[in-house]
């Protein structure tokens, strides 16, 4: 009997000691974790090897989420079971680990399968992004670029194709084995991997801005646009372009109430269908004209005040990395994506510049900032119409991309939201995020009104936010997280890429502005 009560005198004991033990290691690795360093047990280093060699950067900028059980006899029970200080790695390094619920389940985020596409898919999504109606006023960069808008047409192509490579590069580290391993998902990841470990969460507030700059920006062209054109193809209607803008916005007012873009998507093919008898009726007219083509007044030279702005026409005719990395990281083979980079870049750059060209031949200094508008009036109203009804059926996309963000970033940002979130436990939108959308679309509404200027807007975003996110960004970021594996010419492109793309990126900006400023002073109507 003694015996018996020792042995389970003792028991209780060894038990007691083990979770005082299995305490004090949770408590010093969650102390540990919140300096910034890792503890390292059996199930992390397993869980880590896929990423055991990435900087040091980004092993600061991740963090520990210490799980604990909630009844002592759980933690000591069958052959050892799990100890209290298991951590899951984070590679945002905020919010609840994303690879398990609550009780420690798979979440249903990750028990979906998402469907891949193939790299053609992958292709036309990029074609469509850098072959849209802003081609329209490529012709007018060439009015004021020469042959040196020619050229810039083939060099930002070029450009552009590089970053969307090398910002892709960034999302990738080599594991111990030396393979690569996609540990971040998005160009906000890539920003905030670079500030990491001072500032966590800086580069992706920065990125956030520029793309919402863009989105709100490319939002407000489409309703610049759908005036201009509606004003041109009929100008004897006693309507003014403004009055033209109002009513196009009041077509668009019910994208404040979409919850997504399945309803919107379905129209998507039919926009770029129009876009191509678009084009088609533009060239078709054009080569009509070929034996009054005015080859002589393509210039050798560069109207050195408005030519900046050309600069970014044609950088924000190419902008397609935002979506990049979500683009790439939903390919059924990612590493097909550096040759589809080239020839969709390829086809774009010979279509941007033989439609620019021949554009510019058929109406030289004639050329207007929306090329259609120098089209005869008959043809005019049918090509401007399809423009028109593509503009209205395009505005969504950027629109629902810039309130997501903004909803994320002001809203849903888990406890660091400034706002309570925008819709209600039945998934029904709020009244504060009604109002948010319909301020939005009111907002582009009266930028068009008071600065209805396409190609000064289209030069202005350009050079802001344009360079920024094709130009600079990717290569400073390149330059940050791969700098020890770069050969001399990579460093080379990158600086002088990023260089080029600076002051590209600044000229083109204070020219625009000076456009916008002269425009305002002398009244000047689009």
């Amino acid at each position: 009997m003694a015996t018996l009560i020792r042995s389970k005198l003792s028991n209780k004991l060894s038990n007691a000691a083990t979770a005082v033990s299995n305490k004090s290691q949770a408590k010093v690795s969650g102390m540990f974790a919140k300096m910034g360093f890792q503890a390292a047990t059996d199930e992390e280093a397993l869980g880590f090897a896929a990423c055991d060699d990435l900087d040091y950067d980004h092993r600061q900028g991740m963090q520990m989420d210490i799980l604990t059980t909630d009844e002592m006899g759980g933690e000591a029970s069958g052959d050892g079971g799990a100890l209290d200080g298991d951590s899951h790695y984070q590679r945002d390094g905020t919010g609840p680990p994303h690879s398990a619920s609550k009780d420690g389940g798979p979440t249903d985020e990750l028990s979906e399968v998402k469907p891949k596409i193939t790299a053609w898919e992958a292709g036309w999504n990029v074609t469509n992004a850098i072959q849209g109606m802003f081609v329209l006023g490529l012709p007018y960069a060439i009015l004021h670029g020469g042959y040196l808008g020619l050229f810039l047409i083939i060099f930002a192509a070029v450009v552009c194709c590089y970053t969307g490579k090398i910002l892709i590069a960034c999302l990738y580290e080599e594991d111990e084995d030396g393979q690569l391993v996609r540990v971040r998902e998005s160009y906000v990841d890539i920003a905030n991997a670079c500030c990491a470990p001072r500032f966590p969460t800086l580069g992706g507030r920065v990125v956030n801005v520029a793309q919402i700059i863009e989105l709100v920006m490319t939002c407000i062209l489409y309703v610049v646009v759908s005036g201009n054109l509606m004003y041109n193809s009929f100008p004897n209607m006693p309507i003014s372009q403004k009055s033209w803008a109002i009513i196009a916005t009041a077509a668009l007012l019910p994208c404040a109430f979409l919850k997504n873009l399945k309803a919107v998507s379905k129209f998507s093919l039919l926009c770029t269908l129009a876009h191509f008898v678009i084009n088609i009726l533009v060239i078709a007219y054009c080569l009509s004209r070929a034996r009054d083509w005015a080859w002589d007044k393509v210039k050798f030279y560069i109207d050195v005040k408005k030519f900046p702005i050309s600069i970014g026409i044609i950088v924000f005719s190419y902008t397609s990395q935002i979506f990049l990395p979500s683009l790439e990281g939903n390919m059924q083979r990612p590493n097909e994506f550096h040759c589809m980079m080239n020839w969709t870049h390829i086809a774009a750059c010979i279509l941007k510049g033989l439609f620019a060209l021949v554009a510019y031949l058929t109406w030289a200094d004639e050329t207007k900032e929306v090329i259609t508008d120098n089209l005869p009036p008959t043809i005019r109203a049918v090509v401007n119409i399809f423009l028109v009804a593509k503009a209205l059926l395009s505005y969504p996309l950027p629109f629902f991309a810039a309130v997501e963000v903004l909803e994320k970033s002001l809203f849903q940002d888990g406890g660091r939201a400034y706002f309570p979130d925008c819709y209600g436990g039945d998934g029904r939108l709020k009244s504060w995020g009604l109002t948010l959308r319909c301020s939005l679309v009111v907002f582009t509404l009266l930028m068009a009104i008071y600065v209805p200027h396409f190609a000064l807007l289209m030069g202005l975003t350009g050079s802001l936010t344009g360079a920024g996110l094709c130009f600079l960004l990717p290569s400073l970021f390149h330059l940050k997280l791969l700098w020890r594996k770069l050969l001399w010419h990579q460093v080379f492109f990158d600086v002088a890429i990023f260089v080029i793309g600076g002051i590209c990126s600044i000229s083109g900006f204070i020219h625009s502005m000076e456009g916008l400023i002269e425009a305002f002073k002398y009244n000047i109507e689009d």
